[in-house]
């Protein structure tokens, strides 16, 4: 398995929006597959499928709470490395919005001169 692999994988399970939807949901707390599948009126073996595929991606894990085996979110971990891999994207931009407000500044400051 290559570096890469892990992160095709987060890549892959963020890009649907029910799962997209399902880590916004479980950001709130913990949720049994009942919970995570009302709001979309999914069956449960669709909605198990959206979960494995999170699971298998290491954004979610399943826990033990007597009869209940509710889901939640991992923190750090594989939304870490996707933090780690924007991050020379997000500078980038950054610094083009700060060059652009610095733009912006000294045209309004010749603006005012006039």
């Amino acid at each position: 398995m290559n570096d890469a692999a892990p992160l095709d994988l987060v890549f892959s399970a963020l890009s649907d929006p029910t799962r997209r939807a399902i880590l916004a949901r479980l950001a709130e707390g913990d949720a049994t597959v009942a919970e995570l599948a009302e709001p979309f009126g999914l069956r449960q073996p669709t909605i198990s499928k959206h979960l494995r595929v999170l699971e298998d991606a290491g954004l979610i894990r399943t826990t033990v709470d007597a009869q209940r085996r509710p889901r939640s979110l991992v923190v750090g971990g594989p939304l870490t490395s996707v933090d780690a891999w924007l991050a020379p994207f997000r500078e980038q931009w950054e610094r083009r919005f700060h060059r652009l407000d610095q733009h912006l500044a000294q045209k309004k400051k010749k603006e005012s001169k006039k």
